[in-house]
């Protein structure tokens, strides 16, 4: 973890006494304390990860002004190279100081190690706790690591660490052909990620509204190429705790069930938890979910009825009416 290498890092490096410093992509646990914090900004397309942090007293940012300047950065390492080099390119053209990075071996701490030496000079590398941190100078051109939102091959633009970003999902094309043409009114997408079930919906004339609730900002940047109709509005928001000023008719979600690495169930019935008090008391969930995955006692306790309206062998499509 950071909080084991960062502090070793910095007893071998210096950093100037004033100035901004860039934390990009902590963890959501991350301890920062080794660094003063009245002088960090935390950089996170996560909704949930920024308001954590604000609530620590931390200033934060779900993406970096190009006109900012910062006296050192730190870049933590995330699971999708291609969405690194991206933040390695952003740090390296505005860090006018010293960059560190630090990340898991199974985050290819490694291998972005090994990319970074080819081109500029790494001037130290601590390995800890199953990870490494590592140093570098500030201001090389880093250019061509710089990728953004792009669209892709399926008709849909998508980005480097959003989830599903090599195209469309097959549990929520799966959803798709579930979903009857008779929706109306007014829909959340919670999870709405890239904004492909969205963009679906939409095409229901008698649906009055659709709210694109993501707290993933470079998905919702994607979202807003792919989603164009004047009936959509895009929340940057954690979608449990999402508050609108009307309830819904329906909500549609494929939810999330990771943890970082790790399944994590939880996620998912909190979703189901949300969409119950989204929605009006004739109000229908439809929602799709790894089989495995074990939401039916949550759909029962916040439903009247659940209706399980079949899949394939790796997904299940459930709806849910009538929240309690």
């Amino acid at each position: 973890m950071i909080d084991d290498r960062l502090p070793l890092a910095l007893e071998k490096i210096e950093i100037s006494s004033d100035g901004i410093i860039a934390v990009m992509h902590p963890a959501i646990d991350a301890n920062l304390s080794a660094l003063p914090k009245e002088r960090i900004l935390i950089v996170s397309p996560l909704a949930t990860i920024c308001a954590h942090f604000e609530a620590q007293g931390y200033r934060v940012t779900a993406k970096v002004s190009e006109l900012a300047r910062f006296t050192a950065s730190v870049v933590c390492l995330t699971r999708a190279r291609a969405e690194t080099k991206a933040l390695l390119a952003v740090a390296m053209n505005q860090t006018d100081g010293i960059i560190l990075i630090d990340g898991q071996k199974t985050d290819g701490a490694n291998s972005i190690l090994k990319a970074l030496r080819s081109r500029v000079n790494v001037g130290g590398s601590i390995s800890k706790s199953h990870g490494k941190v590592f140093w570098c100078d500030g201001g090389s051109d880093f250019k061509d690591w710089a990728v953004g939102p792009a669209l892709q091959k399926c008709g849909f633009w998508t980005a480097a660490g959003v989830f599903s970003a090599d195209g469309v999902d097959p549990a929520s094309a799966l959803l798709i052909e579930a979903l009857p043409h008779s929706i109306t009114g007014r829909v959340a997408d919670l999870g709405a990620g890239w904004g492909y079930l969205s963009a679906h919906i939409l095409t229901r004339a008698a649906v009055v509204e659709v709210h694109l609730v993501e707290a993933h900002d470079m998905a919702l940047q994607c979202a807003r190429h792919n989603v164009l109709d004047h009936r959509a509005s895009f929340h940057w928001v954690d979608a449990i705790k999402w508050a609108p000023s009307n309830k819904m008719d329906a909500v549609i979600m494929n939810p999330p069930f990771h943890t970082g690495r790790s399944v994590d169930p939880t996620l998912g019935r909190s979703f189901i938890t949300a969409s119950a008090r989204l929605l009006k008391p004739q109000g229908m969930l439809w929602m799709v979910a790894n089989r495995h995955l074990p939401y039916e006692k949550t759909l029962m306790a916040h439903f009247s009825k659940v209706v399980d309206l079949g899949g394939n062998a790796r997904f299940k499509v459930l709806r849910a009416e009538r929240p309690k």
